[in-house]
């Protein structure tokens, strides 16, 4: 029934409304006389809604006439229709044609390069080291040798433990897994001293393997030795070993910034205007004037490349411009607000620099108001 159905929808088939008080009679009738009907539906008891096949159609309207009943034609499906329908569109038709012959002649290319980092991690010019091994956009797939090319990246790179490349449609996918860090080996026979790194006043002192040099309360210079790889013992004498130890002191950082009383800052009016343009492989069009009707602005540019399903993407990017209007307006702080912004800005500063996990037990701020000399 299904393979009928199918070969009517190629030779084309109407959905037609037959009424008529002797409905049943109709459908036996062409049940009796092997009129393919389906798709069925029943409305008012007089009324009913079918599919047929075009040949079949001329011969149930002399079954509708020999039973008195009217044939409406609802709607025309099937290939002939739409081969009726388009054959004056010469112009679309080829075009069509055109494009399917495009997309199936650029499936033969990589037009999208998808990088997968384990763990979502980062990992600083991976792109442009893979343009240089060999792999790039528009090239053919066929002269893409996926091996060669991860292993020129492997061995440029001491940062990734594994690579891999897959071709999917026009998509190349590169996997990778990113190197954990060696950890540093200590030769713990090795004789050394434990130095300071900073000037800093000692709060905690631990000598597990050497001799400690200072006590809690002192104050230490850069380079100043605070565990000595030294040991002398009564019947052993001076011996060299590997110091070994914990040690916790004050450090202090001195930072300054300059916070102005009255402040020039560049702010978003909330006027947006998008423009868009299409980019083919490199070569670009834009949809509108080069320049901006403001001023002054910020632009995001967004580069969106077309595909047709998951991995088969198009060398067709649609470019979208937005540009935000800026004002310039001037800011005036009180000193407690220029002291609260400088603080906070310099203890970003101090975390990045010594880590935040270090503790800071105080915090000092010294003010100077400078004055123009004209």
């Amino acid at each position: 029934m299904l393979i009928k159905i199918l070969l009517k929808y190629i030779l084309g088939y109407v959905r037609i409304a037959v009424e008529g008080y002797y409905i049943e009679r109709f459908i036996n009738i062409c049940t009796t006389n092997k009129i393919l009907i389906w798709n069925l539906k029943r409305e008012k008891g007089v009324k009913l809604y079918l599919n047929i096949g075009i040949k079949d159609f001329y011969r149930a309207v002399k079954v509708a006439k020999k039973l008195k009943c009217r044939i409406k034609i609802l709607k025309r499906k099937g290939v002939p229709f739409i081969t009726n329908r388009y054959r004056k569109r010469k112009i679309f038709i080829l075009s069509l044609i055109m494009i399917i012959f495009a997309i199936s002649f650029s499936s033969n290319y990589i037009w999208n390069i998808e990088i997968q980092v384990e763990d979502n991690l980062q990992i600083n010019s991976l792109k442009e080291d893979i343009k240089e091994a060999g792999l790039s956009t528009g090239m053919n797939k066929k002269r893409i040798d996926t091996e060669e090319i991860s292993n020129k990246i492997r061995l440029n790179r001491s940062d990734i433990s594994w690579i891999g490349i897959e071709l999917k449609g026009t998509n190349a996918i590169v996997k990778v897994v990113k190197a954990k860090e060696a950890p540093e080996i200590i030769d713990e026979t090795e004789y050394c001293n434990i130095v300071s790194t900073k000037d800093a006043v000692i709060t905690k002192i631990i000598a597990q393997n050497g001799t400690s040099n200072v006590n809690v309360g002192d104050e230490v210079k850069t380079g100043q030795i605070l565990i000595s790889g030294t040991m002398e013992g009564k019947y052993t004498g001076i011996r060299y070993v590997h110091s070994l130890g914990e040690v916790e002191g004050i450090v202090k950082y001195t930072k300054s910034v300059q916070i102005p009383y009255e402040e020039k800052k560049m702010v978003k009016t909330g006027n947006k205007e998008t423009k868009y343009g299409i980019k083919i492989n490199n070569f670009q069009i834009n949809f509108y004037k080069t320049l901006s009707k403001f001023e002054i602005c910020d632009t995001i540019e967004e580069n969106k490349k077309l595909k047709i399903f998951s991995n088969l993407y198009l060398p067709i990017s649609v470019i979208k411009t937005t540009n935000e209007e800026l004002e310039e307006i001037t800011i005036e702080h009180t000193k407690e607000e220029a002291i609260e912004i400088g603080t906070k800005q310099l203890e970003e500063e101090l975390v990045q620099e010594i880590g935040s996990n270090k503790n800071i037990l105080r915090k000092r701020h010294k003010c100077t108001r400078r004055t123009k000399l004209y």
